[in-house]
């Protein structure tokens, strides 16, 4: 199973005019879910101390499903969809819990950064165990709908 990696309910100043999520929130929600993982595979507040690594964001495909409202309890699960030695390929559903059907997806690519030098590094090593085992585990989960999707116009 994917990982659960955050809850919370919809709160009011994160909805727009319409009485709908605002689509800013839908990535801080994201966003949250991406601490969560950093957490799971050993990059939390202590871990980055320790290592001097984390994790930014490379780039970020976001679908917008089904309407989200005001006082919605949701989760996030997230997957890993794939990793080498300095990025993590993942994947983001927003759920109402219990349901199988996603309110909102993102796919996004994050990268390993040495915070001394601002650029990109391999993982330490028990960070790099962490996300190897996260990707075994992942491996057989079929890959979500909204995955390697491009933006244009047909024809």
């Amino acid at each position: 199973m994917p990982l659960t990696t955050y809850r919370t309910a919809i709160q009011p100043e994160w909805v727009d005019y319409n009485g709908h999520l605002r689509d800013a929130f839908y990535l801080l929600i994201f966003s949250y879910a991406t601490d969560a993982l950093m957490a799971q595979i050993g990059l939390d507040e202590s871990g980055r101390a320790r290592s001097g690594h984390t994790l930014y964001t490379l780039e970020c495909h976001l679908n917008f499903l089904d309407e989200v409202k005001l006082g919605s309890a949701v989760e996030v699960r997230t997957q890993v969809l794939g990793h080498d030695r300095k990025r993590l390929h993942i994947h983001h559903g927003l759920y109402r819990p219990g349901s199988s059907a996603a309110l909102a997806e993102s796919e996004q690519m994050l990268m390993n950064i040495d915070t001394r030098t601002s650029r990109s590094a391999p993982f330490d090593e028990s960070v790099a165990r962490q996300v190897q085992a996260l990707g075994e585990a992942h491996r057989a989960l079929p890959a979500p709908a909204y995955v390697g999707r491009v933006i244009g116009l047909p024809g």
